[in-house]
């Protein structure tokens, strides 16, 4: 929250007048002075993130369209290895090194060559890496959100006990929108390119995805890595519990959103205001499409073919989902009678669903492995069409289809929810990961002889 409410403020001060008036004022030492201490830092962090969402849409782009094999296989055919010694070498630039210089250099002025190297060795063991790569996306996304929609507010942040353990609700409202959605999007994005890349060795992609794949990890998991007790089998049961209760309560009058998931994600929605930023909002939810457009041509089913057809079937398979999705999803409180028939039509449903599936893979290309690339390129679109709804909520409701739009998003948010426990519940079941996991947290703690129970508790430890 702290981070978000600086962020979200510096947002504000590159909208002012003032900055710009500061900028023309300035002399350029003093001006490169201002931007440094001020704006600058949240305006490299925004880039930083930027470049990897380019390079990743880049990468993938070349994958999709087979422009990367093609360069791929006339270098081989010339013997040209100029462009892969390139991407190749690209991964000295992802993974951190020379964002980080500055830093080694106020250490060796500081500290002396030696000690610097020391306390860098020693950071990268505490994970700080994962923490500032965490902090990067909370940083760059409220203040890229106010650059948008502006409306940069107080945020309380509290004086809680820094080593309490966080219910996993509570680290889901506040990361869900800022960092696991980005972060499964940066993987949907290295899988694609898993896929249907071009890298010939598997040494190669891993330079190539590494930077990646840790900024996603981070992304998804650092909340929890960080969080007390947070892989104790008994706490990660409650904390299920809890997360499924606020995800089917209801909302209503008076209800908060720390209560129920309708009220967080109407709030979630409070800062779409401008018309500026609708249209711009709605401009960014179009790159969720590049995924469907990019992967139905590189099924099985469609047969090498590039026709729009192709495309258009996409859709058409898209609609049938949502259409299913409503009839299993349908719970009308009327007699016992039509619930009767009701579930009646859904089995006959679900019956015919797994017939034509069968008979489909029988009689066509289709494959296993289409279904799931299909996933990944229908999810996505899903996605695009439900952001642009939200952002459109005023018209959605004019056209009587809101209720149908939450109950997706609700799905959405079970299923990345899902996706996100998952791991952490597996991880629970051992217990040596929540021992090394207070290791690392209450390293200090264990060398005073402290006791970590009493820690946890809130209590002093000569309670």
């Amino acid at each position: 929250m702290f981070e978000g409410k600086v962020a979200a403020g510096n947002g504000e001060q590159v909208l002012s007048r003032d900055v710009y008036r500061l900028g023309q004022l300035f002399d350029f030492f003093r001006m490169l002075s201002f931007y440094v201490t001020s704006v600058g830092f949240y305006v490299c962090t925004m880039m930083t993130v930027l470049t990897v969402y380019a390079f990743l849409y880049g990468k993938a782009y070349l994958a999709l369209s087979g422009i990367g094999a093609q360069l791929e296989s006339r270098a081989q055919i010339t013997s040209n290895a100029a462009l892969q010694s390139a991407l190749e070498t690209q991964f000295l630039f992802q993974i951190g090194i020379f964002t980080a210089i500055p830093m080694i250099m106020g250490f060796i002025l500081e500290q002396g060559p030696l000690k610097a190297v020391v306390n860098f060795v020693t950071m990268q063991l505490q994970l700080a890496s994962i923490f500032f790569t965490f902090s990067l996306g909370t940083r760059t996304h409220y203040f890229g959100r106010t650059l948008l929609h502006g409306g940069a507010k107080y945020r309380a942040t509290g004086r809680g006990f820094v080593v309490e353990h966080i219910k996993f609700a509570e680290i889901y409202r506040l990361f869900a929108r800022s960092h696991f959605v980005k972060g499964l999007e940066i993987v949907i994005l290295l899988l694609i390119y898993m896929v249907y890349g071009y890298e010939d060795s598997t040494v190669g992609y891993i330079l190539m995805s590494f930077s990646s794949w840790f900024l996603a990890i981070s992304w998804l998991y650092a909340p929890f890595i960080f969080n007390p007790s947070g892989f104790e089998w008994q706490k990660t049961v409650e904390d299920f519990g809890d997360w499924t209760n606020w995800l089917l309560y209801k909302g209503g009058v008076g209800v908060k959103g720390e209560e129920s998931w309708e009220t967080w994600w109407d709030e979630e929605q409070s800062h779409m205001q401008t018309l500026r930023g609708k249209f711009l909002e709605t401009l960014l939810s179009l790159r969720f499409l590049f995924f469907q457009y990019g992967v139905v041509y590189r099924l099985h089913a469609a047969d090498s073919s590039t026709s729009l057809r192709v495309y258009g079937v996409s859709w058409v398979v898209l609609i049938a989902i949502v259409l299913l999705f409503k009839i299993f999803t349908f719970s009308q409180k009327t007699s016992v009678n039509f619930q009767m028939f009701l579930r009646l039509f859904q089995g006959t449903v679900f019956v015919l669903l797994l017939a034509a599936l069968a008979l489909l893979i029988v009689l066509t290309a289709l494959s296993f492995g289409d279904i799931f690339a299909s996933l990944l390129a229908l999810i996505p679109t899903g996605w695009a069409i439900l952001s642009i709804a939200i952002t459109w909520k005023p018209v959605v409701k004019r056209l009587w289809l809101w209720k149908s739009i939450r109950t997706i998003a609700r799905f959405y948010d079970a299923a990345m929810g899902m996706v996100v426990f998952f791991p952490i519940a597996i991880l629970s079941w051992f217990p040596f990961v929540s021992t090394f996991q207070n290791r690392l947290l209450f390293n200090q703690a264990f060398s005073r002889g402290l006791e970590i129970s009493q820690i946890l508790s809130g209590k002093p430890a000569d309670a």
